[in-house]
């Protein structure tokens, strides 16, 4: 983590089926839905699409639930039956950390922000994001992150 680097990106408009789970373990129902969708349109496979999540709503003070939403792009668009919550996605500009584990994603955080407090760019209004390298090919322990904050373009 001594080695922090920092890439901008500019993400494209995306079209993405939306999952969500809302309680004391969002990310798992989140996740369940997210799964079935995915053997169901036959894109459990590498390479067949992008997976990004982000809290919604954030936790609050006092209360053990908390939300969690799934993006799912899949790399040749959204099949036309895809029986899925359609999103679209404006893209934006964002500065991008590499996160190794899950047990460190809040350090990852509070460093990318810290990083956007001494750069020249300013705090963007678009969605913070979470991509998950290969989410089902691994076990929770061991996934591994892209965090994506924004900025202003």
């Amino acid at each position: 983590m001594d080695d922090f680097e920092v890439k901008i990106v500019t993400l494209p408009p995306m079209q993405a089926a939306s999952f969500h789970g809302y309680g004391p373990n969002p990310e798992e129902l989140a996740h369940e839905e997210a799964l079935k969708w995915l053997k169901n349109q036959d894109l459990l496979k590498e390479d067949a699409f992008r997976h990004f999540g982000f809290n919604n709503p954030n936790p609050s003070a006092g209360s053990p639930n908390y939300g969690y939403e799934i993006w799912l792009i899949p790399t040749n668009g959204l099949p036309s039956d895809h029986n899925a919550k359609k999103v679209a996605f404006a893209g934006g500009l964002y500065a991008v950390a590499y996160c190794p584990s899950l047990e460190v994603i809040s350090e990852v955080w509070q460093k990318l922000v810290a990083w956007r407090d001494t750069s020249e760019y300013e705090a963007g209004s678009h969605q913070w994001l979470e991509e998950i390298h290969q989410p089902w090919n691994l076990p929770r322990a061991s996934l591994q992150f892209d965090l994506y904050l924004p900025l202003k373009g």
